[in-house]
């Protein structure tokens, strides 16, 4: 006796078709599962075993195949239990429906409930594009799988529930898909209204939201380096629908996505400790999952106290940062996941982090301040567009009653820039000044006469790479179109030089 039915596979940011087969023979009694299955898809024919035992099946005393097909690819994961269950019970008469049209995806506890997977999201938008009618997932996952709309998405609590519906006795309500603007943000983000001072650092991190610059932030302790980080989401332009959907896969591929949320709206901001590994920055697993780089895929990604990184870790970040995607290759394959993001990094100027403090003393050794900055390879240094000093804020504007300028009136602002640059990169594919390729460069950053001239004599003096001068004329791209300007001007170009020198005494000494 044969059945088969229909099941959703995962590799990497892609999902497949996966036909889940069972054939019942004569012979002594055994479960083999085929395809290329990991530990956790052998295992199910022992979570199915009991399903069948706790829930009233009869379990069949016959030699159980299961396939697993196509099986040349490596299949992974506890989400193919219940569409081997399935198959055992149509394959053993115990189900009788035409289920060619729909497609089942969920791990089985021991007495037939079913537990949260991950992935979902993206295996139930290839079950829509592959022309399947219906996808039966956990009822955990139905948060998430509301987002996909042209196909009918049920929410499963447990077998038992299952078979009612598919026998005819209950049907099970399917999930309602959402229009975007029904999505929700996060209720509270911090405000740019709460900082005191720091006018140039507020300044700088409006123009990296406006572009989506990469940042490095300088100065002593408490000066508010962290405190400016974690305000930058408050400021960054809405996500697209596009956007969040592809964040959102890639929180739900690595079993991230928080309990009861549907759609990722609010931009990620990821901030690993300074002890994460490089496998944790990239991604890892014998099929890697998204690392911290590619959760803050759309959002920021925080890494306080640079220099503290280990040496391996800032490097893995030097092409991702360059290229906004990763490739990790493993003995498994080798995978891609996107990490279009804003770096922004955070550092003292020395160890006990008060050189050129204009009131505490240094207390570092001759020479430690230069060892310390040379852990920050020059190369990812020359990758962060924007450089800028953060220093201590007087008592003054500690005390007072001033409120700073409101994140929703720095955002407007940061939005009509976008939208400036969505108009002139239609169709290219490109969302922002930051990630311009040479030949855009140059077509859209042509600096007027006398701002080339400085531009020219600060290339002299200051020592910079071609890296480095592609960057200037970016974020001076991203300056004047914060003021609507569609030349570059001579202020626009001195304030992205501005940008890039604001360091450069530190790391002469």
């Amino acid at each position: 006796m044969f059945a088969k039915v229909n099941s959703m596979g995962l590799y990497g940011m892609e999902s497949y078709m996966v036909e889940v087969e069972a054939d019942l023979s004569q012979g002594l009694p055994r479960f083999d599962v085929v395809g290329l299955p990991d530990a956790s898809v052998n295992e199910a024919r022992n979570r199915v075993h009991s399903v069948m035992k706790n829930g009233g099946f009869t379990y069949p005393v016959s030699r159980i195949t299961v396939n697993l097909a196509p099986a040349d690819k490596r299949k992974e994961g506890p989400f193919y239990d219940l569409p081997i269950l399935i198959c055992v019970l149509i394959a053993s008469r115990q189900l009788h429906c035409d289920l060619s049209r729909a497609a089942f995806i969920g791990e089985l506890s021991l007495n037939g409930e079913l537990r949260r997977v991950n992935g979902a999201l993206p295996m139930v938008i290839k079950a829509r594009e592959a022309g399947l009618k219906e996808v039966f997932v956990p009822e955990q996952n139905a948060a998430e799988s509301s987002v996909v709309k042209d196909i009918t998405v049920y929410p499963v609590k447990d077998v038992a529930e299952l078979m009612d519906h598919l026998r005819g006795i209950a049907r099970i309500e399917p999930v309602t898909p959402k229009d975007y603007s029904e999505y929700s943000l996060p209720p509270h983000i911090p405000d740019f209204s709460d900082v005191r001072g720091q006018f140039e650092a507020r300044r700088a991190l409006e123009v990296a939201a406006a572009g989506g610059h990469n940042v490095m932030m300088i100065g002593p302790p408490g000066s508010g380096k962290s405190m400016l980080a974690k305000r930058l989401p408050s400021i960054l332009p809405d996500m697209t629908f596009e956007e969040s959907l592809e964040t959102t896969k890639i929180y739900s591929i690595a079993g991230a996505l928080p309990e009861g949320v549907s759609l990722i709206k609010a931009r990620p901001f990821r901030s690993p400790h300074h002890t994460v590994s490089p496998a944790g920055l990239s991604g890892g697993g014998t099929i890697p999952r998204p690392g911290e780089i590619s959760l803050a895929h759309n959002g920021v990604l925080f890494l306080d106290e640079l220099p503290e990184f280990s040496r391996r870790a800032m490097e893995v970040m030097r092409q991702p940062v360059e290229d906004g995607i990763i490739t990790i290759s493993r003995v498994a394959g080798t995978l891609s996941y996107p990490c279009f993001s804003m770096l922004v990094c955070a550092m003292h100027p020395c160890p006990c982090g008060f050189f050129g403090h204009p009131t505490k003393a240094c207390t570092c050794q001759k020479g430690a301040a230069a060892r310390y900055l040379a852990k920050v390879s020059g190369p990812l240094l020359d990758r962060l567009d924007i450089h800028v000093e953060v220093p201590p804020v007087d008592f003054e504007k500690l005390a007072g009653d001033e409120k700073s300028e409101s994140s929703a009136s720095i955002r407007e602002r940061v939005n009509r820039a976008r939208k400036i640059q969505q108009q002139r990169f239609a169709g290219t594919g490109t969302a922002s000044n930051a990630r311009m390729d040479a030949a855009m460069t140059k077509e859209f950053c042509r600096p007027v006469p006398k701002a080339m001239t400085m531009l020219e004599q600060a290339f002299d003096r200051l020592g910079l790479s071609a890296r480095a001068y592609d960057k200037i004329l970016r974020v001076s791209r991203t300056v004047a179109d914060l003021e609507g300007s569609d030349k570059i001007e001579v202020p626009h170009i001195a304030q992205a030089i501005q940008f890039r020198s604001l360091d450069r005494k530190f790391w002469q000494n």
